[in-house]
């Protein structure tokens, strides 16, 4: 596996020498900046890669950047509005400016609206460390009584509304505009803000989208781009839903298994793949990520190692973010399972057999309390969390790069 480490670019707290000091040995990061549907164009690429390369002290690092995470789809592609060929075209040109620079492994999602969801992001767990939360009774509380979304309430039992009811009536103007604050977190490429009343119109313009109309402009925009992608040599891989299940009216299309098996198939190529996020994935209790790991991992071009511990015994329900070895993820099952198809890639000599792993979010720990760090992302307790995986991948035989 390669070891990689997300990276949110000069903003970021995390210098780019603790992320060689942590082990890492590639960068994942994105051109955050550029707007989306608009083109990556050489010459910001080459800054981005000069920027990875370098130390804060101007020294240069031992480090490059491997995966580009994410090029963003824009809604306009997901619906199929507006200006949306014109940002298929843009897409394109951006996917051959990064393989002429030489990046090779392209992460995107097709989420509408929202990227990820939580309602916490500072969740205090028994140890005092701090971690991101989704609370199905605070999600309620704001979609029903908040956002006020028509037929909201029908999405829910009856139980998780009438608790959802008792939650509003106790927050304040200033709860309420701070989970309004936290949920939209998880806009597109963390490049935009929006006004209560423009989240509201974003999610308003997917009027009656459904979820068979959502995979068709899917299929559709793979056409469009896979072809580009395999002449380039670039290997895309889309990632699932987080969390796995619909919210706020709004379908979700790559939330298991069985919608991975229908993306790949959609579209035939070594192109068309898959990020297999073990922490969105396994908030869902059905989905055997092992098992997934050898049926489908073949198609796999990107890991997100993270776990999730499940907070109630029905689906969709509340989780938090677990340490790495703890939550529902056989974390050991999981990497045996990688490794294995390393190995089998490696036997029929795939340049590619060695897969880029990232571990992904991590606990607040010991000084990310005093850091202002992107949320999710802080520098101890991935450290931590690359370490422990480290140490399982070595255990088992693994070979790292």
């Amino acid at each position: 596996m390669k070891q990689t480490w997300r990276w949110f670019g000069p903003n970021d707290t995390v210098a780019i020498e603790e992320i060689e000091q942590a082990g890492a040995t590639g960068v994942v990061t994105a051109l955050h900046h550029i707007p989306n549907g608009a083109v990556w164009s050489p010459d910001e690429i080459a800054q981005r890669q000069a920027e990875v390369a370098h130390r804060s002290d101007g020294t240069p690092s031992t480090l490059r950047w491997q995966v580009v995470e994410s090029l963003p789809v824009s809604e306009e592609i997901k619906k199929q509005d507006g200006d949306w060929k014109t940002h298929i075209a843009t897409y394109k040109e951006s996917l051959e400016n990064l393989a002429h620079a030489g990046l090779e492994v392209v992460c995107y999602n097709f989420m509408p609206v929202l990227d990820w969801t939580r309602t916490d992001l500072a969740h205090v767990t028994p140890t005092g460390s701090t971690c991101m939360r989704f609370d199905l009774i605070d999600f309620a509380a704001f979609d029903i009584f908040v956002l006020q979304r028509p037929g909201a309430d029908e999405d829910f039992p009856d139980d998780v509304v009438d608790q959802a009811r008792a939650r509003h009536h106790g927050m304040s103007d200033a709860d309420q505009r701070s989970l309004m604050a936290t949920i939209t977190m998880g806009l597109p490429g963390a490049n935009q803000e929006l006004s209560f009343a423009g989240f509201q119109d974003l999610l308003q313009s997917y009027g009656a989208i459904s979820a068979d109309r959502l995979r068709a402009n899917l299929c559709a925009f793979l056409e469009e781009v896979v072809p580009v992608a395999e002449k380039l040599g670039l290997r895309m891989c889309c990632h699932p839903d987080d969390p796995p299940f619909p919210l706020l009216g709004l379908p979700r299309i790559v939330s298991d298994e069985a919608d991975y098996a229908a993306l790949t198939a959609a579209v035939e190529s070594p192109a068309n793949g898959i990020t297999l996020c073990s922490g969105s994935l396994g908030v869902n209790p059905d989905v055997d990520l092992p098992g997934m790991m050898d049926r489908l991992g073949d198609k796999v071009h990107f890991l997100h190692l993270r776990n999730v511990a499940r907070e109630d015994s029905r689906f969709p329900g509340s989780f938090h973010e677990a340490a790495h070895l703890e939550g529902a993820t056989d974390m050991v099952a999981l990497l045996r399972a990688v490794l294995a198809e390393e190995a089998r890639r490696s036997a029929e000599g795939r340049a590619d057999w060695s897969i880029p792993m990232r571990p992904d979010h991590g606990q607040e720990i010991a000084d990310d309390h005093a850091r202002k760090q992107q949320p999710g992302y802080p520098l101890i307790g991935r450290l931590r969390g690359l370490a422990e995986l480290r140490g399982i991948a070595t255990a088992l035989g693994g070979d790292l790069e």
